[in-house]
């Protein structure tokens, strides 16, 4: 039940990730066309390597936080966040240069050149500001790790919000793609400055003095090695995707529009067993109280769940995927909807694969 509890913010949490990220792409197609909307997806695959592998590893590094506010160790948990803001800084340096080299990753995976203009256009805007987005999950990621997921929910309902009513807006300045990159980046920014406002008034033990930036290598090593742990699977997945993209745009912009819809709508599908994932997040704060037969029995119960909406998500994509399709991608193209269709269904068929793997990775990393 707890786990259940934990997890229901971060999925509703979830769900307006996605509807604010989908909100872009449609927006997108819809207003500047479907060139504009492929460029957005041919790029994806960089941005899913790039920025994943800096998100995978500071978003990690809350699995030795949420430990030692497990154990109520509060001079660790500061030190903690001290280290992490360090390497966080360090790590938007690095991919803000890596951005430099965008243009030369999309020429290599084929881009086609009609698109490959609006498709560097978009990446370079989130790219070069990425520091901001690393700032806000920053702030929300810790909120999560000390158990108070519900504020971190409402910080994201207000940057989905104010990230949709720019999107409208900011497409009318003529920026081209580089509109729906310049609403997420002010929108997270809000939200950043928002989270740092809470945890000023409200979670103070959060508050970083001085002294909580010590060079202690042990920490430095312990978080960095939790860090790079996640960074380099998530970089192993999105190195596929990159394969994939390379294969996908060898084809037509109409494919590639069609695998955009495609994930997108599968990022839904997911978005349950993704939630339960982060949700065994609270076996972390367990594991520093060492209650460990509460993580057993916690791990059961969300295997347990991710079975069963494995098979309902899989149902539901074999039924209704052509019309989703058309709904995410604004089109009633045929060649659209007939590939993006047959992406689902064959994905739908290993979404418990995935969730089993996740549930039991995290809980090991605890």
């Amino acid at each position: 039940r707890s786990l259940l509890i934990f997890a229901l913010p971060t999925l509703v949490s979830n769900i307006f990730q996605q509807l604010y990220n989908t909100a872009d792409v449609m927006i997108v197609g819809r207003f500047l066309g479907p060139d504009a909307w492929a460029a957005v997806g041919a790029s994806s695959s960089i941005f899913d390597l790039v920025i994943g592998f800096a998100l995978g590893v500071r978003n990690d590094m809350g699995v030795v936080i949420a430990c030692y506010y497990g154990a109520q160790k509060y001079d660790k948990l500061r030190q903690s966040v001290a280290t992490t803001l360090v390497i966080g800084l360090g790590l938007s340096v690095s991919v803000m240069f890596l951005g430099i080299l965008v243009f030369i990753f999309a020429n290599f995976l084929g881009t086609p050149s009609s698109i490959i203009r609006q498709s560097y256009q978009y990446i370079s805007m989130i790219v070069s500001c990425v520091w901001v987005s690393l700032g806000y999950n920053l702030c929300a990621g810790l909120l999560r790790a000390v158990g108070d997921s519900l504020t971190a929910l409402y910080f994201l309902i207000f940057l989905a919000l104010v990230n949709i009513i720019l999107d409208f807006f900011i497409t009318q300045l003529h920026l081209g793609v580089q509109s729906a990159g310049l609403a997420t980046i002010i929108s997270q920014g809000l939200s950043a400055i928002l989270c740092l406002y809470y945890i000023k008034k409200k979670v103070t033990f959060l508050l970083l003095h001085k002294s909580d930036f010590v060079l202690d290598s042990s920490l430095y090593l312990d978080l960095f090695g939790q860090g790079m742990a996640m960074g380099l699977m998530n970089s192993i997945v999105s190195i596929g995707t990159v394969t994939l993209q390379y294969a996908i745009n060898g084809f037509c912009p109409l494919i590639i529009s069609a695998q955009v819809a495609a994930r997108r709508i599968m990022s839904f599908a997911v978005l349950p067993l993704t939630s339960l994932a982060v949700g065994d997040d609270l076996h972390l704060t367990e594991f520093g109280a060492q209650q460990f037969k509460r993580i057993v029995e916690g791990s059961k119960q969300s295997c347990l769940v991710s079975i069963i909406w494995s098979i309902i998500a899989c149902v539901l994509l074999y039924m209704i995927s052509p019309f989703l399709a058309g709904l995410i991608s604004g089109s009633d193209n045929a060649m659209i909807i007939k590939n993006a269709d047959r992406y689902l269904r064959i994905s739908s068929l290993f979404i418990l694969f995935w969730e089993y793997s996740s549930s039991l990775e995290i809980v090991s990393r605890g």
